[in-house]
């Protein structure tokens, strides 16, 4: 039951998504990026944590799970490092992913080739 409740509410978040890029003029960029600061907002109000510890993976994976990681890495770093841990908490927490996310994407960009989009 957990898969189908992460599947669903993945999925719900994804909907919500493709609603706003099919309804605006938002490029993709500024949604994801509005995602993150959305995940971030709701980890600084403790909204999220009950959401995906009720939602599982469904909520832990797309962005707004990666802005509430940042939340909280930079939430432990201020209180570990005081003003340093400000900047450097968000980063340390969520690491691998960037690190994940930048080798992934040079490696598909030597597999696919990508290109501009004409319009």
């Amino acid at each position: 039951m957990d898969y189908v409740k992460a599947f669903l509410v993945g999925g719900l978040i994804c909907l919500v998504v493709q609603i706003v890029m099919d309804n605006t003029k938002l490029m993709p960029g500024r949604i994801m990026v509005g995602l993150v600061v959305t995940g971030g907002i709701l980890g600084f109000l403790g909204l999220y944590e009950p959401f995906a510890k009720w939602a599982g993976a469904g909520a832990g994976v797309p962005l707004l799970g990666f802005g509430n990681a940042l939340w909280k890495g930079v939430k432990e770093g201020l209180a570990e490092e005081g003003l340093l841990g400000l900047f450097k908490g968000g980063l340390t927490a969520t690491a691998g992913g960037i690190c994940g996310a930048l080798v992934f994407a040079y490696l598909a960009s030597l597999i696919f080739k990508p290109k501009m989009k004409d319009e």
